[in-house]
């Protein structure tokens, strides 16, 4: 509470700010120099954070890419945005299908739309899966989102970070005086892992694997550092609000074959939905590091909304993360990566979850565990019964206690009813 109080006081004398949100991109929760991580270098991102309110205990509501970024965007659960996979059934490039998804997400209100309205400028650059992005909003796109000529998750706009950073500085200096928000979600640390030899040479006693993914999380960590350098050299420190998130986890292996053989993307399980997430706003948000508060990327469109100045709509399910202080529960729910109906949630989850205090619930929907992907494989089933872990004490959920605590499994049970019951 205390932390909103402070920011309202100078908020009504503020302009309102701009906001930059970084995006990064299959990125385990543990891997950041803050994090304690003995391998991974991000100096620069390891900075924001020490600026920044931070919550090292932050999840996204889904472990899979376009629905956790179309849930950061609207602010809603993937089961009422409707985007709850990557693509739609049969043909992952069909015009026709791909229209049809774009439709239902652009029936739910976006923080693109939202601050359009207080007359912000808008660019999107990096992940983009929601067709042409000027059409949700944003007054400049790098991604084209034309299916028919290779759109389909960012098709050009792919490039950021990985090739170039000007269309983002030159957006930001055609801003002028207007407020703006900059969507940088490159897909980095993304496969392929194809770092610059300059830094995979640093992780050469590692595994192979390893060090290519250690070092394209370093030069992830480079961009970043170049972009907030860039919003320095501007002057605009103070009147930008940084918010930094993964849109959802990752393990490297060696000798990895799929994302399957880990519980990671895809799984109901830490290592693919958690997350830091932070804010900077220097001289508006007091720095902190909580261990406690569960938060979650919802409440990433009502914090940037309150920021400048509007009113957060009612179907938004997050809150302004400087009054979830103490928060101490979370839901979500984890889907097949090709929908098997695009307008039928209940036809492609695979499990739900919620998390109170230390405790987590994992609940497997049966009859849909073999809910086909792509190229026709079928998704392994990591889990075929409800599941239950103490996060306290056993952080990488290896012991299952549902046979244990059978009563307060009950209770949590009727808590994720609640929430939603497919």
């Amino acid at each position: 509470m205390k932390y909103f109080l402070a920011f309202a006081a100078l908020a009504l004398s503020a302009a309102p700010p701009n906001i930059v949100m970084i995006v990064s991109d299959d990125h385990g929760w543990t891997d950041y120099g803050f994090m304690g991580h003995p391998h991974a270098r991000t100096p620069n991102i390891d900075k924001l954070a020490s600026d920044s309110l931070l919550f090292t205990r932050g999840y996204v509501p889904t472990s899979l890419c376009r629905p956790s970024l179309a849930s950061i965007m609207t602010g809603r659960y993937p089961h009422e945005h409707l985007i709850t996979g990557n693509d739609p059934p049969g043909n992952a490039r069909d015009v026709k299908s791909r229209a049809a998804m774009v439709e239902l997400f652009k029936k739910s209100k976006t923080i693109v739309g939202e601050l359009s309205n207080l007359g912000y400028v808008s660019h999107q650059s990096g992940k983009w899966w929601e067709g042409e992005c000027n059409c949700c909003g944003f007054t400049e796109c790098m991604s084209h989102g034309d299916v028919t000529k290779g759109g389909r998750h960012g098709d050009v706009g792919l490039e950021i970070g990985r090739k170039t950073m000007k269309p983002v500085f030159d957006f930001i200096d055609a801003a002028g005086a207007k407020p703006y928000l900059l969507w940088y979600a490159p897909m980095m640390p993304h496969t392929p892992h194809n770092p610059p030899e300059r830094l995979l040479a640093k992780y050469s006693a590692l595994p192979s694997a390893q060090a290519k993914y250690m070092a394209m999380i370093e030069w992830f960590d480079e961009t970043v550092g170049e972009l907030v350098a860039y919003i320095d050299k501007k002057g605009q420190t103070n009147n930008t609000l940084f918010i930094f998130l993964a849109d959802n986890g990752w393990v490297q292996l060696e000798g990895q074959r799929s994302l399957y053989d880990t519980r990671a993307k895809l799984s109901p399980y830490d290592a693919g939905l958690r997350t830091p997430i932070f804010f900077r706003w220097k001289g508006h948000i007091t720095p902190k590091r909580d261990d406690k508060t569960l938060a979650t990327s919802l409440d990433i469109a009502p914090t940037i909304l309150a920021a400048a100045g509007g009113k957060i709509p009612a179907e938004w399910r997050g809150r302004d993360a400087r009054q979830i202080a103490g928060r101490n529960q979370i839901f979500g729910a984890t889907f097949a990566h090709t929908s098997v109906d695009i307008a039928k949630p209940a036809a492609n989850v695979k499990y739900r979850w919620l998390i109170k205090d230390n405790w987590k619930l994992v609940v497997p929907q049966i009859a849909n565990l073999a809910v086909p992907i792509w190229e026709g494989r079928p998704e392994t089933a990591w889990g075929e019964a409800p599941e239950l872990y103490d996060l306290s004490k056993d952080p990488l959920e290896k012991k299952n206690l549902a046979g244990e605590q059978g009563n307060l499994l009950k209770g949590l049970m009727r808590e994720l009813d609640a929430w939603w019951r497919p």
